[in-house]
């Protein structure tokens, strides 16, 4: 029997013609429950159909899918219609889908809208709650299946932006029946641990069946009550559980929450390095601003300093001696001025000047002087100024008249 070889490509390429060529598969009609939901920026919609049986990926083109009278959610039940084909490069098949109509909301994104309006209500989604974020912790907790791909992102993520913060990974199953209560008791084992200051629960993306186990009530209570703050890294960008809800913070991704938990050690470099270089800009200002403060000071005690007083002292007290000086010299030139006036006057009425001109005068021997002839006595003592001085004289009275 010849058994023909085929490369890959060509044998998807012939599986595709097969399915193709398919009068179900050209035009079916196939109801779902949406999940993994993506609303491509390109305007094509990514999505799957499962229900309990089963699931198929399914994309609609944006020529399609602008004809849509609702925005798909997931767990919404709808029907759609298309094709089935093969996407060669994966070899993957997926149903195209050309239309899609409202079937219902599955039940389980009911009970998931159901919990989150309940813990909602009871304030278990307020910021208020949120607890900060550790800004430079060096030990972390991380809550995730040991064989995911989750943890080995979160690890590369920790050895590429700081290898020096420690990680403990507590592993527990991520999805199933138990999932939940492994992860409350990681959650309380971490929280004990005086080390730990942060907490990442993290797992890959996934249907929301697959992501139930973070849909759990209990859990949602346990991350509220931890001390420790935590961060929450499930699913992909458009997956939304409970937990992200109730965590301090959510990433899109496990790497994500990595990043948003551990800092870069350079960038911690470089805070260092700014706050010094900040410190030495504020320590060359504060020595700028002290030494203009003391010059200040300094010009203002010159201009305030006793020595000054004193040197202004000292002027003002020779404008003090030169005004006295003025003010003596002007008294005494005036005074002069008066005596030589009463000088004048005097010379001008003293009697010696009668002397010059013949006249004498005649005092008794006390020097007073004898006015009338009455006042001359025989043998009187008497004395005359002349001219040339004075004589003294006895007197005899020889005859007397009147006039």
């Amino acid at each position: 029997m010849f058994i023909k070889t085929l490369t890959v490509g060509k044998l998807n390429n012939y599986i595709k013609k097969i399915m193709d060529n398919d009068f179900i598969l050209k035009n079916i009609y196939v109801k779902g429950e949406i999940s993994n939901l993506k609303l491509h920026s390109s305007g094509h919609i990514y999505f799957s159909l499962k229900d309990s049986d089963g699931k198929i990926s399914c994309i609609m083109f944006r020529d399609a899918a602008k004809n849509l009278s609702f925005q798909p959610e997931n767990g919404m039940k709808v029907l759609a219609t298309g094709r089935v084909s093969v996407y060669i490069k994966e070899g993957n098949y997926q149903l195209y889908c050309s239309e899609m109509q409202i079937e219902g909301v599955g039940e389980l994104h009911i009970a998931f809208e159901n919990l989150k309006k309940k813990l909602y209500e009871k304030g278990l989604f307020e910021d208020e709650h949120k607890k900060s974020l550790p800004k430079y912790p060096k030990k972390i907790g991380v809550i995730t299946s040991a064989t995911g791909a989750a943890v080995r992102d979160i690890i590369n993520v920790c050895k590429r932006r700081n290898p020096k913060i420690e990680i403990l990974i507590y592993p527990t199953l991520v999805q199933g029946d138990t999932a939940s209560v492994e992860i409350i008791n990681a959650l309380k084992y971490l929280d004990k641990k005086e080390d730990i200051e942060g907490i990442i629960v993290a797992r890959g993306g996934g249907a929301l069946e697959e992501l139930w186990a973070f849909n759990d009530e209990n859990l949602a209570n346990a991350i509220y009550k931890c001390k420790t703050p935590v961060v929450s890294g499930v699913g992909h960008e458009t997956d939304f559980t409970i937990v992200d809800f109730v965590s301090d913070r959510r990433a899109p991704t496990p790497s994500a929450a990595a990043e948003i938990m551990i800092p870069k050690l350079e960038d911690m470099y470089k805070e260092v390095y700014d706050y010094g270089q900040y410190l030495y800009s504020y320590m060359e200002r504060f020595m700028d601003l002290s030494y203009n403060k003391i010059n200040s000071l300094k010009s203002k005690l010159e201009l305030n300093s006793p020595l000054n007083d004193i040197v202004n002292g000292y002027r003002v007290l020779d404008n003090y001696k030169n005004s006295l000086e003025s003010i003596i010299k002007n008294k005494i030139y005036l005074e002069k001025d008066k005596l030589n006036e009463y000088k004048i006057v005097l010379e001008g009425n003293n009697p010696l000047n009668s002397l010059e001109k013949g006249f004498s005068i005649i005092y008794d021997e006390d020097y007073n002087i004898i006015k009338t002839k009455e006042e001359i006595v025989d043998s009187d003592i008497v004395r005359v100024r002349l001219k040339n001085g004075e004589v003294k004289l006895k007197i005899q009275v020889l005859e007397e008249s009147n006039g």
